[in-house]
């Protein structure tokens, strides 16, 4: 009798002898939805965090000729 884990890798083997063509398609494809996925969820975090990194000082901002 099979249990679970031989026809798991009876499975995996039938899928990779019949889908051989397509295979390398689809990870191609799965390579880049996690680096698309990646790259948004890095995108949300910099929009989330704060634009400065340190503390705010109140002041005037003076034009560039008269800063010494």
């Amino acid at each position: 009798m099979f249990g679970l884990s031989e026809i798991a890798l009876l499975l995996i083997v039938l899928i990779a002898l019949l889908g051989v063509r397509k295979l390398p398609g689809l990870v191609r494809s799965a390579g880049q939805a996690t680096r698309i996925f990646k790259s948004e969820s890095r995108a949300l975090r910099t929009q989330d965090a704060p634009a400065t990194t340190g503390p705010v000082v109140e002041g005037t901002v003076l034009p560039r000729d008269e800063r010494s």
